[in-house]
């Protein structure tokens, strides 16, 4: 069975289609429409210029086998406009490391004017300042995690702006989000555990496999990013070689661009867990093939957290610290540094 997303659409081989979503971000579904046969799907309504979108796709075949592909895209925009792509979702919940985070599909000269247009308040208080990484990525922070159950609005103005001499922005938007309840999980690469504390409470310690010496895992703080229930891992998209290719990757949460993942494993033997680093550099827990067992640590860990927890890395010999722009982990800049990239200041 194979699924095909191509011109705003989809189509599928060997199986009919359960469920098609497309989705604007920060904007509800479009609606669509699927073929008699069950095997295309096209959207109903016209899409807007300038605006991200992704399309997840689910289809079944006759045996009940399922299969998921979701895909991002862009609406084409003109060559004098620039749009900027932002972090979190509208009226999601997030963990207390969230950051909000802008990236411009073209270089921004006048930082100042672009950083000015964004206004950022939080019900807790907290006042969080931007910080440039290079002149297309703008995150905002406050100096300490978010307050636990607080709520944080965002208004960005870049409709207009001239953010670059002949480039101006065309979107004038808002949206916010609710900071859930604290979890901060700890991993030891000396003694292959990780802790999970929430609201400073410790509520489970789980064992882990970290980097191997030759790929040692990231030292530092990182934070969720990306939740898929299951994905495909290919060693050649992180310039690794073959080293390995795995279809089926249970409970993989993002830590960073470059891809670290904290994940299940289904592959190593049970003993590996707590005692061996033996990955290429992500954080596994023992799981299930098919991430179909609610009961292993990996699918726990999965349903107990959230984009924007915290996931904190000590004692990887080798490893390095992770680099503040590598996913969101700015979190590693001591606040000084981190307002000092900033164009208000």
């Amino acid at each position: 069975m194979g699924i095909t997303v191509k011109d705003v659409g989809a189509r599928v081989t060997d199986g009919t289609f359960t469920t098609v979503t497309l989705m604007a971000q920060g904007g509800p579904a479009l609606p669509g429409a699927t073929s008699a046969a069950g095997t295309a799907w096209h959207p109903s309504a016209a899409l807007t210029r300038g605006t991200a979108y992704t399309l997840t796709a689910q289809a079944k075949d006759p045996d009940g086998r399922t299969a998921t592909v979701t895909t991002h895209f862009t609406t084409v925009s003109e060559s004098n406009s620039a749009i900027a792509f932002y972090t979190p979702e509208d009226t999601s919940t997030v963990g207390v490391g969230m950051e909000i985070s802008f990236r411009f599909d073209k270089p921004v000269s006048d930082r100042r004017a672009a950083e000015s247009a964004v206004k950022i308040s939080s019900s807790g208080g907290q006042r969080a300042v931007g910080h440039w990484f290079g002149d297309r990525r703008l995150d905002f922070r406050p100096e300490t995690y978010w307050t636990p159950g607080s709520k944080v609005a965002v208004a960005f103005d870049f409709d207009g702006l001239e953010l670059t001499k002949g480039i101006y922005g065309v979107q004038d938007k808002s949206f916010s989000f609710t900071v859930g309840r604290e979890q901060i999980s700890t991993v030891d690469a000396a003694t292959e555990e990780m802790t999970v504390q929430q609201n400073g409470a410790t509520v489970r310690t789980v064992p882990v496999s970290t980097g191997s010496p030759q790929y040692a895992t990231y030292n530092g703080t990182m934070v969720i990013s990306e939740q898929d229930r299951q994905t495909k891992m290919n060693s050649t998209t992180v310039g690794l070689g073959d080293e390995y290719d795995i279809p089926d990757v249970p409970h993989a949460q993002r830590l960073t661009n470059s891809g670290t993942f904290i994940h299940g494993n289904y592959w190593a033997a049970p003993t590996t867990f707590g005692a061996r680093a033996s990955s290429h550099g992500c954080i596994g827990i023992q799981d299930t093939q098919g991430a179909g067992d609610p009961d292993s640590p990996a699918a726990w860990f999965y349903a107990n957290s959230m984009l924007g927890d915290v996931v904190i890395v000590r004692n990887s010999t080798g490893g390095g610290t992770v680099a503040p722009d590598n996913g969101l982990s700015g979190w590693n800049l001591p606040w000084a540094q981190w307002t000092a990239g900033s164009a208000l200041t």
